[in-house]
């Protein structure tokens, strides 16, 4: 089997890094909620919604990207329902593969 070169965290799309999340989910038994087209959506609603015995609510953003200010209000408005919100960057894939194999928050 021949590997893909390495990218840098810092070259990585959001495309891609939604790749490895989705991969790490489906590993992890998540089921996983994302909008194919967001043109009809709620403006800022999270990138992933997964479901397992709980519930995840996560933006995905590049190294530097910035959250909208739609993406702020989605993500305080889940927060303060209780929610378990998270920001997620290329830098944070250990960080979320150890969430995603967690049972508790």
């Amino acid at each position: 089997m021949r590997l893909a070169p390495a990218i840098p965290l810092e070259d990585l799309t959001e495309k891609q890094f939604s790749v490895q999340v989705y991969d790490l989910a489906r590993v992890c038994g998540w089921r996983r909620y994302h909008t194919w087209r967001s043109k009809h959506s709620p403006a800022g609603f999270p990138d992933e919604v997964l479901v397992r015995e709980r519930v995840i609510f996560a933006e995905l953003k590049t190294e530097h990207g910035k959250l909208s200010g739609e993406q702020e209000r989605w993500l305080t408005a889940l927060a303060g329902a209780g929610q378990e919100v998270y920001v997620w960057r290329p830098h944070d894939l250990d960080l979320i593969a150890e969430t995603l194999r967690s049972e508790e928050r």
